[in-house]
């Protein structure tokens, strides 16, 4: 079922996929933000494997908001059926990702990325209610 609300969640979604690469890149080249992330168990730069880690959820989340993106009809790939079912895919892992966020004992995982995490997997749940990214 298409509804009103899905291409705006979908663009909302991209950005939130956006912030989140522009987040972990960051912490990537060594930004001094480790306590609001990976646990927060690291005042500061991260560690180096850490970092790699980041380095890898920056192409994680890049390809989400690509996904996203098709949803959006903003790009014609990845094919819109693969889009949809990835949609659903995205906002269920995210889902599962704000339990780990609320579960953190890192006070910005829980109080700042558990909620964007909800707000993102229910604009990803509206986006990919979207039948076609057109």
């Amino acid at each position: 079922m298409t509804t009103s609300a899905s291409r705006p969640a979908a663009l909302a979604a991209t950005a939130g996929c956006l912030v989140m690469v522009a987040f972990q890149l960051s912490l990537a080249a060594g930004a001094p933000f480790g306590r609001a992330a990976w646990g927060g168990s690291h005042p500061g730069q991260l560690p180096a494997d850490l970092r790699v880690s980041s380095a890898f959820a920056v192409a994680v989340w890049a390809v989400a908001a690509l996904v996203l993106a098709r949803r959006a009809g903003l790009t014609s790939v990845p094919p819109d059926g693969f889009a949809r079912v990835a949609t659903w895919v995205l906002g269920g892992l995210v889902l599962l990702g704000a339990l780990a966020n609320f579960a953190s004992p890192s006070g910005w995982e829980r109080y700042l990325w558990g909620p964007f995490a909800v707000l993102l997997a229910i604009l990803c749940f509206a986006a990919a209610r979207r039948r076609r990214a057109n």
